[in-house]
């Protein structure tokens, strides 16, 4: 990494990690676990962060700069909680590269099928995506479609905001209860 990358990157950094907390809060609402049965495991953790990290990050590209370093940033801010995680969970350094990718793979396969959905506003689609993800083809009844609402919900209200109030990381998600009515 040159010097004015560094640079440029560090600039955002801490609104990364402000904006990427924000996703986190929003997918550990326990509400998606008790209303819609998600998986309380690490696998379910997970996709519920990188379904709203994905949101977040596809708002930011979206807009124009600095968006696409904030997106960047989140991103960042994703992977290197990912990394802090699992050392805490006493992953060994000698497969911790090996972990990362995976789990970057995963993340990048499920925002690149939430995407196209997103982008048509189609929800049967999306909640096709999400069963397959998040519930591994097993979702409970209605319980993809009422997350598919959820995070179309989420997308719109997102479009909403502006450049400036993500670059001041003063962003919420919409409460939980409001999106699963």
């Amino acid at each position: 990494m040159g010097f004015f990358s560094f640079i440029f990157g560090a600039r955002h950094e801490r609104t990364g990690f402000m904006l990427y907390n924000v996703a986190v809060q929003a997918a550990r609402d326990p509400a998606w676990f008790e209303t819609l049965a998600v998986p309380d495991t690490l696998d379910g953790r997970f996709d519920l962060i990188g379904l709203f990290a994905a949101l977040l990050i596809r708002r930011l590209c979206g807009l124009p700069p600095p968006g696409p370093a904030l997106a960047q940033a989140v991103f960042d801010a994703m992977f290197a909680d990912m990394d802090f995680n699992l050392r805490q969970l006493g992953v060994s350094d000698m497969s911790i590269g090996r972990r990362m990718r995976a789990m970057w793979e995963a993340f990048h396969g499920r925002a690149l099928a939430y995407d196209g959905a997103l982008d048509e506003a189609d929800g049967p689609a999306l909640a096709a995506a999400l069963a397959r993800n998040v519930w591994r083809g097993h979702a409970p009844a209605g319980a993809a479609d009422r997350l598919a609402r959820a995070a179309l919900a989420q997308n719109r209200h997102l479009a909403g905001i502006a450049v400036a109030q993500f670059q001041a990381g003063a962003i919420a998600f919409l409460p939980t209860a409001a999106v699963l009515e």
